[in-house]
């Protein structure tokens, strides 16, 4: 288990986590989120006592990192999948950091084969693609087989067999009773993988939560009705106080009502219905939504295109 509690980082008069607690428990995967410059690299930096904190304390079954006297084999952590020096092949590597810890040679062949690196564990790590790289990095992290992994955006790089690969990894360590922490900026993928969420913005916890109880804070979510008789039916819509949007021809999009309601409204009119659901949010919105306030770089999408500024100009 990771527990942080109070967690508080400052450089200088920047302030990157502020009094930041929260828990990850073993035996599921932990999505950790945010925007750009919320806090989670350093979060991640300072539970693997890589960064001092201010404030505050990170333990790792309640050790601190340093307090671990086998470090490797009670965490494995990718923080930076670069770390490497470019002129060692992967095997090489990973031997460096086995011995340290007393691993023998056969630890690091199977980690090679867990990771689908065998076949090139000769070569050097400067000719490695993104992707490779960060396999090695992974491979890193289970080399001690510890019982905590923190994996800082895992997926990048990974072709899509790569990124089924680690879902399904992740999710079989935690599986086994393991801690697993990641972040990511993908959600479609989070949503994937992750049972349980911390999102962060601006260094402060926003939300600590399941990915299912998350989802469900989305209210007013669109009803989508196909029949027959849409138009007829849009209309009573409208007089019954909803907003409808003709999403095709006979499909509606309705809010401002449940689908019960809109299915009572029809059938007390005698309306076929072929569809009636409610659109479930996507991990994606409901993020958007929850950090809005605390994303520092925003794109200004209400902007012209550069060509489309030429050309009026012209």
């Amino acid at each position: 288990m990771i527990d942080v509690q109070q967690l508080t980082k400052r450089y200088g008069a920047k302030t990157a986590v502020e009094e930041l607690s929260f828990t990850v428990p073993a035996g599921q995967v932990t999505g950790f989120l945010g925007p750009n410059g919320a806090g989670k690299s350093t979060t991640m930096r300072m539970i693997m006592g890589l960064d001092r904190p201010t404030s505050g304390r990170a333990t790792i079954d309640g050790r601190s990192y340093a307090e671990h006297r086998a470090p490797l084999r009670a965490v494995g952590a990718l923080l930076e999948a670069k770390a490497v020096h470019p002129g060692r092949s992967a095997r090489d590597h990973l031997l460096s950091l086995a011995r340290t810890h007393g691993l023998p040679r056969a630890r690091v062949e199977e980690v090679l084969h867990t990771v689908g690196l065998h076949d090139v564990a000769g070569k050097r790590v400067g000719a490695f693609s993104l992707g490779m790289g960060q396999r090695l990095g992974i491979g890193v992290a289970l080399l001690g087989d510890p019982q905590t992994i923190i994996l800082d955006e895992p997926v990048n790089g990974l072709d899509p067999d790569g990124v089924l690969w680690i879902r399904t990894l992740l999710r079989s360590l935690a599986a086994e009773g393991r801690t697993v922490l990641i972040s990511s900026h993908l959600m479609s993928e989070m949503a994937l993988t992750a049972e349980h969420l911390v999102v962060v913005g601006r260094g402060r916890l926003l939300a600590d939560t399941t990915v299912a109880e998350l989802i469900a804070t989305a209210t007013d979510r669109p009803v989508d009705v196909v029949s027959p008789r849409a138009d007829e039916l849009a209309h009573l819509l409208l007089v019954a106080g909803a907003s409808v949007a003709t999403a095709a021809p006979g499909r509606l999009s309705v809010t401002g009502l449940d689908a019960g309601t809109v299915g009572d409204l029809a059938g007390a009119h005698g309306i076929t219905l072929h569809e009636l659901h409610t659109e479930p949010a996507s991990l994606e919105e409901v993020y958007m939504t929850l950090t809005g306030d605390s994303r520092e770089y925003r794109t200004d999408t209400s902007r012209q295109s550069t060509t489309e500024t030429l050309e009026q100009a012209a």
